[in-house]
């Protein structure tokens, strides 16, 4: 039996460890317990961006979502598409690659939605990618932006000049990331474009004198026969802020094969044609490699051939060529007879530089010419390819791909390679491109206040009538 004196000691002990013990309750509920760190790391839980997906076709699910889905950081949890087929085909794909991706059945229940509205208007969603028909780009990229969701948006920014500047304006006002499917500018898959730039701003060809653009046009074709609307498709938010007209299959898109290149491509009441469709890409390195993302050109002339009356459905541009004049001496032509890519022209020599075999997309038209043009990038001297770029020297922005750049800037707050001013900027100058052709003739542009010099029929198509409740006028924010 312990005395007195042993007794004392043990009680001691016994509040000291208490104590102690107390004190490590106290500094845990008021101190983080160490955890791994693949709690609190970049893939945390908490730092997932949850992703709304805009329309589900053929760029949708061959482009954006797999691309972005690769993202361990991105999180997509709903889709939306006015054509009901396509709506249940997204959330099945979607829901199918988060399986095969994380080897968990019924990892994730993806939301759907006849109407993009009840994406942007859910709090737990963090972005959108706008995966959506031309005439269909600018109206929800300013909802998002108002909205407070980064965005993902295929090219061309805008239907009309004045459009995107609508959108361009209000994405800076509200602070949100953007950014453009301009996905030449990334290093993966295609390296040999921000290289070419780089030698280009470098000197490597000498002074910079002229820019050549290769692009396709498209033929003529389409059934005009009127059909009845497909019970699965909302026609009316279809059309959208474009004219009410009827429905017939190749004015829309198709109702069995998803990936088939769609109708409404080929129609100037929803697009311009391929002088934004490529154009958007080209004309965009065409502005990286002369210095002018942020500026366009000052004088533009262009001529085109359009589709005869009574030749089908579809009329934008065939054949055509432009010529452009920048404020910096260099001129562009744009056109058919050029390989398609971008020839940067030299005092000193030239570089090519394009896709090599590989289209935009596999279904869209590639002229004859070009099928026989296997190279990607070479030059006048081959050793100009393998010049050293200095450390002193202009090193370009360097994005590892197009949608991995976008969510990495949304984690950093950082601008993305292609964010709205800049693609405000190439797709203004496809549209001018596309005026110049429509009148047939030459118009001179002011970059900086957006207007044509003293042309009130060029100034009248600067924008469109917007029908309803349809279009970018009808966004507040």
């Amino acid at each position: 039996m312990k005395d007195q004196k042993e007794q004392n000691q043990d009680r001691r002990s016994f509040l000291k460890a208490t104590a102690k013990g107390t004190a490590g309750i106290i500094a845990a509920s008021m101190f983080p317990t160490i955890v791994p760190s693949s709690v609190f790391g970049k893939n945390a839980p908490s730092n997932k961006i949850n992703i709304g997906q805009i329309g589900f076709g053929r760029i949708g699910s061959t482009h954006d979502l797999p691309e972005v889905i690769k993202n361990e950081a991105a999180h997509v949890i709903a889709v939306a598409d006015l054509d009901k087929n396509r709506l249940a085909k997204g959330k099945e794909w979607i829901e199918r690659k988060y399986v095969e991706r994380t080897g968990k059945e019924k990892y994730l229940e993806v939301k759907t939605y006849d109407d993009y509205h009840e994406i942007l208007g859910r709090k737990d969603i963090d972005a959108v990618i706008i995966s959506t028909p031309d005439h269909w780009h600018a109206q929800p990229a300013m909802e998002a932006a108002v909205a407070g969701k980064h965005i993902y948006m295929q090219k061309p920014t805008s239907l009309t000049i004045r459009e995107g500047r609508q959108m361009a304006d209000m994405i800076k006002k509200k602070g949100v990331i953007f950014q453009l499917g301009s996905q030449q500018r990334s290093v993966n898959p295609w390296p040999q474009f921000k290289r070419t730039c780089e030698l280009v701003r470098n000197g490597r060809i000498g002074k910079l004198k002229k820019v050549y653009v290769g692009l396709p046009g498209d033929p003529a074709g389409g059934s005009t026969a009127q059909m009845p609307v497909p019970s699965n498709l909302n026609y009316d938010m279809w059309l959208g802020s474009t004219p009410e007209i009827f429905y017939t299959l190749d004015r829309v898109h198709s109702q069995t094969d998803i990936n088939d290149r769609p109708g409404w491509l080929r129609l100037e009441q929803f697009g311009a044609g391929m002088i934004t469709g490529w154009g958007s890409h080209h004309i965009d390195i065409a502005h990286w490699g002369m210095d002018t993302e942020l500026t366009g050109p000052i004088e533009i002339e262009g001529k085109a051939t359009f589709p005869a009356q009574g030749s089908g459905l579809w009329d934008v541009h065939g054949d055509f060529l432009v010529n452009a004049l920048y404020a910096n001496g260099v001129t562009m032509e744009i056109g058919g007879t050029n390989p398609n890519g971008v020839k940067f022209e030299g005092t000193e020599g030239w570089i090519f530089v394009s896709r090599g075999n590989v289209g935009v997309t596999a279904s869209d038209p590639v002229a004859a010419q070009n099928a026989k043009e296997n190279k990607a990038f070479y030059a006048s001297d081959p050793k100009i390819l393998g010049s050293v770029i200095q450390a002193n020297e202009i090193h370009l922005y360097e994005s590892p791909e197009q949608h991995q750049n976008w969510i990495e800037s949304i984690q950093s707050g950082k601008q993305t390679i292609s964010h709205a001013e800049i693609a405000h900027r190439s797709c203004t100058a496809c549209l001018l491109a596309h005026t110049a052709m429509k009148l047939g003739r030459k118009v001179k542009w002011d970059p900086k206040k957006e207007q044509f010099i003293n042309d009130k029929e060029a100034t009248a198509m600067l924008s469109r009538p917007q029908r309803g409740k349809y279009g970018t006028n009808n966004v507040k924010g």
